[in-house]
């Protein structure tokens, strides 16, 4: 992976997550989103949003870290990760996280925030399914909000952005 350093600070780890999705948004590879999975400090996979690249609807940027990093691990079960979302979770991306076990999601803006864009989102909070689906995934929102907002800002502003 690109950083293995052990003391990196939860605002470098979500700045990757942005990184992430900047450069997919600069590739033309799909939306705002980006996420990474860290353990023990180490961070395990990258990834950004490719549904316009790989024109499949369930390359989000959460979905395709986990496969990453589970292939990395050589395992589904990912425990003891966290992962940084530049976004909240969808309703398939948050079921992925909790099938791997992942103990702890940090994500920035929230899903209504891009449904408001015209995102095809189900506006399910993560919240929500936590509780309906008893999950023990620790959630935390709101995080380097004012950031990941300006990935939708930037993304708003592309000529030839597409919603999906």
């Amino acid at each position: 992976m690109r950083n293995k350093r052990k003391d990196m600070s939860e605002e470098r780890l979500m700045s990757i997550a942005i990184e992430e999705a900047y450069s997919g948004m600069k590739n033309g590879h799909g939306g705002p989103f980006g996420a990474v999975i860290v353990m023990s400090g180490e961070v395990l996979a990258a990834a950004h949003n490719t549904v316009l690249k790989d024109n499949d609807p369930t390359r989000h940027a959460e979905i395709s870290a986990i496969s990453a990093a589970a292939r990395k691990r050589r395992t589904y079960d990912l425990s003891g990760c966290v992962i940084y979302s530049t976004t909240e979770p969808c309703p398939m991306c948050f079921s992925a996280i909790h099938w791997a076990r992942i103990e702890r999601m940090i994500y920035g803006t929230d899903i209504e925030d891009v449904g408001k864009l015209g995102f095809n989102e189900l506006v399910i909070p993560a919240a929500g399914m936590k509780q309906a689906g008893n999950s023990s995934v620790d959630i935390r929102g709101g995080f380097m909000r004012h950031e990941c907002e300006q990935l939708l800002k930037f993304w708003e502003s592309l000529p030839e952005k597409r919603v999906y």
